[in-house]
């Protein structure tokens, strides 16, 4: 059973992948993610069932347009492999489970987020504020419709942070003079709140400013030189959706 349940998870999770790759590539530039269909950016030929199937399309085309041999951008292939191992991951972690759909919804937002913030430097509304609601909703539901739990657990959280964060933002402006904290993130760092609750959003934030020094230090290093935060914000929501409650487990039994 739990090896049909991965099967499953695998071919779900490519299938999304693919159409999170549409997402990627079309919503930075305002098309519409309907029509038309899948088609080569290049030659603009519509690519056909039996080409555009995930993974293996990639891998057998080697990565290029099957009618004029344009290279096909690495970040589809990725998508689709890391779509369904993150499903995977979290089956095997809270099996099939209330916080399994939680965390599998919010990895749905924070793959196509986490791209599109890479390559453009931007979070998208479009993206973000559903994904606040969705998880918020999910808080309800997770909280049995209790909405006194519901408020103390995830929406008053959610909205002191969303506040704080805005106030920090302009703030930062008034000082220096330049954006420090971008609207996306003001956004999304909430979003993210929203599917973990009040006891995970601080070390979830936590987690994301000692990735994002990592990186300033590694790959930045010019004090003046910003950086895409919110590929960073959602890169430690998924370290933490898997790894967070085993390690606050292992705090209260050290401590």
């Amino acid at each position: 059973m739990t090896a049909l349940i991965i099967l499953l998870l695998f071919i779900i999770g490519a299938c999304l992948g693919s159409f999170f790759n549409v997402l990627i590539d079309r919503i930075p530039r305002h098309e519409s993610i309907v029509k038309p269909g899948s088609h080569c950016t290049n030659c603009g030929k519509p690519i056909p069932f039996s080409k555009n199937i995930p993974i293996i399309s990639y891998i057998v085309l080697k990565g290029r347009c099957n009618y004029c041999g344009a290279k096909i951008h690495w970040h589809h292939l990725v998508v689709e492999i890391i779509t369904p191992v993150l499903f995977i991951a979290l089956y095997l972690v809270y099996g099939l489970s209330l916080n399994f759909l939680n965390f599998a919804l919010m990895t749905c937002f924070l793959i196509p987020i986490f791209f599109i913030d890479a390559f453009h430097k931007i979070i998208p509304l479009v993206l973000s504020i559903p994904m606040a609601i969705t998880g918020l909703l999910l808080g309800l539901i997770r909280c049995g419709f209790n909405f006194k739990d519901f408020s103390l657990i995830f929406l008053l959280p959610v909205l002191l942070l969303f506040a704080f964060l805005y106030l920090l933002a302009l703030l930062w402006i008034k000082l220096f003079h330049r954006e420090g904290l971008g609207g996306g993130d003001v956004i999304l760092i909430p979003a993210v709140g929203a599917f973990f609750g009040v006891i995970h959003i601080p070390w979830v934030i936590l987690l994301a400013c000692i990735l994002g020094l990592l990186y300033f230090l590694i790959f930045v290093r010019k004090p003046n030189q910003g950086f895409a935060f919110g590929n960073i914000v959602a890169l430690a929501s998924a370290i933490w959706m898997l790894i967070g409650d085993k390690f606050l487990q292992a705090i209260g039994w050290f401590l």
